[in-house]
């Protein structure tokens, strides 16, 4: 009886701990789940940062110039009001004139290697996102919202706004107001 005591207490402890085993199993497979989990989204996280980083060092490349051209805008101004004042038929000054012109266009050259683009707008409609509006003026002979003048040329960097054009902004002329005689 003893022996029979003995095997039954084995086999209830068996039993407890199989009953145990099972649940450690389970709870093992819960924390392996909740690690694998949790992996992946590390793993996400890290990719989304490198990500991030390239973006950033794309951008910090395509637009390091973007103060020194913004410094160097006023001197492509000088070169074109220098030229845009000054006579081509002036035999005094012809041969300077030339040099500027020559100067201007190597500078010109060397800003669109370097994807730096002039906004021209003349007779384009207005658009406020690349253009600055300085004035209105009335004019009969274009669409309301064209640039009739360009006080100053904008500029692109990669596309990215450097500085806007200055421009003029035609509007429709308005309606004529009877005189005083005619409401009579």
């Amino acid at each position: 009886m003893a022996d029979e005591q003995l095997d039954e207490q084995n086999l209830n402890a068996e039993e407890a701990g199989s009953e145990d085993l099972g649940a450690r199993v389970q709870v093992l497979e819960e924390q392996l789940a909740a690690a694998k989990d949790q992996s992946l989204r590390v793993a996400a996280d890290l990719q989304n940062i490198r990500r991030r980083a390239e973006q950033d060092v794309e951008k910090a490349h395509k637009f390091a110039l973007e103060k020194f051209a913004g410094d160097l805008l006023p001197v492509i101004d000088s070169l074109e009001l220098a030229l845009a004042h000054s006579s081509a038929d002036d035999e005094n000054v012809k041969q300077i004139r030339e040099g500027v012109e020559l100067t201007l266009k190597m500078f010109q050259d060397t800003l669109k290697r370097y994807n730096l683009e002039a906004v021209d707008p003349h007779g384009q409609p207005f658009n406020p996102e690349h253009h600055q509006a300085m004035a209105m003026q009335e004019n009969a002979e274009v669409e309301p919202n064209s640039v009739l003048n360009v006080f100053q040329k904008g500029y692109l960097l990669n596309g990215r706004l450097l500085r806007p054009a200055m421009v003029v902004v035609s509007k429709a002329p308005a309606a004529p107001q009877p005189s005083i005689d005619e409401k009579a």
